[in-house]
């Protein structure tokens, strides 16, 4: 058979992304090429993102990444079979760009526009690493504004075990980095300073850890950031380093043992890790070692994959099309396909379907 390819958008926050993604019956999806625009330089000035700059600047990128993404995989728009795009959650003026961008191109060529659920791509993305994960599993799905764990038996078939009551992980590195008075954004920013720092050096709380649920709370200790950055000089290295390193370990800890918990819960002996906050070295690296302690495996996409990108998008899109070839049992898509030269966004959209 002809290999499928779907040509994937992503534009739900601060990152326009394209691309291209090839499936065979019978073999993995593969990417066959991809651009990425990151708009953190223009939001650097702010502080965080503005989502109408955010709008605005999609606006300028998207088509010149989609001839780029073509040029590159030496393909035309009459080789596409499908357009996918992030219907979902999202800044809405930043959604509307991809979104309707993907289903004019679609109504154009006369193929399908179909709709992905933004965090449903995060957590299919390992599927594009050098060490795929196989189902069932259990994913630590860590984003800027997301922080999950559910329960995965096929594409399409999420059960949330727990999540986020407030601030996520992500707004946690990102607000304690603020505080600390490090640039947007700051996550990365906190991760570097902390390498130089004492993770013991400061006592703070580890919220939610011991509520035998698998839900998260960091609102808490974003507020015990705040309260231990007035009581120090913020311009000795040393004490500000020591406090970004407190703080990851209290961040990471809390993943580590919802994750274990998790896994426990479900009987599973497989994790799945994806997000922005995947990225962590500190969180890696803790995952690492208290699963293989355990006989767990644990899966992670490229980092290049980690943030916001189109691969994931065409990605689901197209794993989403092999298990209705293979006949897999599994829910429903988020949504419909919709009709041609019409969509929605949904700004707010949660994963599980169950």
């Amino acid at each position: 058979m002809r290999p499928w390819r779907v040509l994937g958008f992503e534009s739900s926050c601060d990152e326009t992304g394209v691309a291209l993604v090839e499936c065979r019956e019978g073999e993995a999806p593969r990417l066959l090429a991809q651009g990425l625009h990151s708009q953190i330089e223009m939001h650097q000035a702010y502080g965080g993102v503005v989502p109408e700059l955010a709008s605005r600047d999609h606006i300028r990128r998207v088509l010149p990444l989609t001839r780029q993404v073509l040029q590159s995989a030496d393909l035309g728009l009459h080789e596409l079979d499908a357009i996918a795009y992030t219907q979902g959650p999202g800044l809405a003026g930043a959604l509307l760009v991809g979104a309707g961008t993907a289903v004019a191109l679609a109504a154009s060529l006369g193929l399908p526009a179909l709709p992905v659920h933004h965090l449903e791509g995060h957590l299919l993305s390992p599927f594009l690493s050098a060490d795929p994960p196989q189902f069932p599993f259990v994913c630590l799905l860590v984003s800027g504004g997301h922080s999950q764990l559910m329960r995965v038996g096929a594409v399409g078939d999420y059960e949330l075990l727990g999540e986020t009551i407030d601030d996520a992980a992500g707004e946690a590195f990102d607000k304690s980095a603020k505080l600390l008075g490090l640039p947007y954004p700051g996550g990365p920013h906190l991760a570097r300073l902390a390498e130089s720092g004492r993770a013991d050096a400061y006592a703070l709380p580890r919220p939610l850890l011991h509520s035998g649920d698998l839900n998260f709370s960091f609102a808490g200790l974003k507020t015990a950031v705040l309260t231990q950055a007035r009581k120090i000089d913020l311009q000795d290295a040393q004490l500000r380093a020591d406090l970004a390193a407190s703080t990851q370990a209290a961040i990471v800890e809390v993943l580590l043992k919802k994750s274990l918990a998790a896994l426990k819960q479900t009987g599973l002996r497989r994790l799945v890790v994806a997000g922005g906050v995947g990225a962590n070295r500190s969180l890696r690296q803790a995952l690492d070692q208290a699963c293989a302690r355990r006989g767990v495996r644990v899966h992670y996409p490229e980092l290049a994959l980690c943030t916001d990108n189109g691969a994931m998008i065409a990605l689901a899109a197209a794993m989403r099309w092999q298990a209705t070839q293979a006949g897999q049992p599994s829910q429903p898509a988020p949504t419909a396909p919709a009709p041609a030269g019409s969509f929605e966004v949904r700004p707010r959209w949660p994963l599980a379907m169950s």
